[in-house]
């Protein structure tokens, strides 16, 4: 798994590359969630275009980082999610969890 920080119109929006699976990608998208917290962001936004696997531990870290967040006065939302991740999130009933958009453009706009 491969996550790099950017910063857009005051949003940190994080580039996920690879699989969010046990003992991979959920142990870094939590480390980046927090790291971004703790440099002060309040909107982060987890761009999955480039996720190719989820399974059920990265699906309990994407809820966990968004109570997180939450807890911490924030919003966090997800951007370009691939099929396999739509499918999941709407099998688990947790895609009405989440604000998710097609278009990061939009998505910036919501925070």
């Amino acid at each position: 798994m491969q996550i790099t920080s950017r910063q857009v119109s005051g949003v940190t929006v994080l580039d996920m590359k690879g699989k969010i699976t046990i003992g991979v990608g959920d142990v870094q998208l939590r480390e980046a969630v927090h790291e971004a917290l703790e440099s002060g962001a309040k909107n982060i936004l987890l761009n999955l275009a480039s996720v190719s696997v989820i399974d059920s531990a990265g699906i309990g870290e994407l809820v966990s980082s968004y109570t997180h967040v939450a807890n911490r006065g924030g919003k966090l939302k997800l951007v370009n999610l691939p099929p396999k991740i739509t499918y999941m999130l709407q099998v688990t009933q947790l895609i009405s969890v989440f604000e998710v958009f097609d278009d990061e453009e939009e998505a910036l706009a919501s925070f």
